[in-house]
């Protein structure tokens, strides 16, 4: 079953067009990267997952996005119940000025949640799912900024994970990171698409190829090429995508 389907999206910004004709699918419980050169719109079209685009003034989309079947983009969508399904990691790590804990309760209490043991098992859950529980069970009640950023960007990942999204958008997630930071978030990801479906836009063609099940190759807001990662990196279809992924542009 696809669990995310794009079907002819175009995107804009005022009359800037940002995305054309973008149709994709993916399946649930697989991590799909998004590839391409900067400014090419694979932010952009990760945003659209999760309606961040409607923060912003003059844009306008066209065609339509389905999660789970239902369009999201229809009139009468809960965008709040849409963003909980639908988690969102950022490039730099971004904890809340408050515990390690209330971390990853902020976002349990901002949906309504208010029974102190749900929260307890719910925030002890989400750190362990992110392999940082060993190493803060001792600090919940800290600063999280005194985490190192690999901490501090699972912290922000263990907060998306709490509210029990189905859907995971990474924009990024180990830009800011150091490579053994960066090898754990990836360690992560091979383990959280047993439960959650992942999007991820990375600039690393090394990361793509590990984490990833299918890539999505963008180009001047087009997709290029979409296809198993192992085809994509292997033999691709395309030229442009060959040439991107050998270095050739970019």
């Amino acid at each position: 079953m696809h669990k995310i389907e794009s079907r002819n999206v175009d995107f804009f910004y005022g009359e800037t067009q940002a995305l054309h004709d973008i149709s994709l699918s993916m399946k649930e419980n697989t991590v799909t990267a998004l590839i391409g050169p900067s400014g090419c719109g694979k932010s952009t079209y990760l945003r659209l997952l999760n309606r961040m685009n409607d923060l912003i003034d003059n844009t306008r989309m066209e065609g339509s996005i389905l999660i789970d079947q239902k369009d999201i983009y229809l009139k009468n969508t809960n965008v709040d119940d849409l963003r909980k399904n639908v988690g969102m990691v950022f490039q730099k790590p971004n904890p809340f000025p408050k515990t390690i804990y209330e971390n990853v309760a902020y976002g349990l209490r901002v949906n309504g949640i208010e029974d102190k043991k749900i929260i307890e098992e719910r925030v002890v859950t989400s750190i362990e799912q992110v392999a940082l529980w060993d190493e803060v069970k001792d600090k919940l009640k800290k600063s999280a900024f005194e985490l190192s950023g690999g901490q501090q960007q699972r912290l922000c990942i263990a907060r998306a994970l709490a509210i029990q999204p189905s859907v995971l958008l990474m924009d990024e997630p180990t830009s800011a990171l150091d490579p053994i930071s960066t090898s754990k978030i990836e360690e992560l990801i091979h383990e959280l698409k047993n439960q959650y479906t992942i999007v991820i836009v990375t600039h690393n063609m090394q990361q793509a190829a590990r984490v990833s099940d299918n890539t999505a190759f963008f180009y001047m807001g087009k997709l290029i090429e979409y296809d198993k990662t192992k085809t994509i990196f292997t033999k691709p279809a395309i030229k442009q995508t060959e040439d991107y992924i050998t270095g050739r542009f970019g």
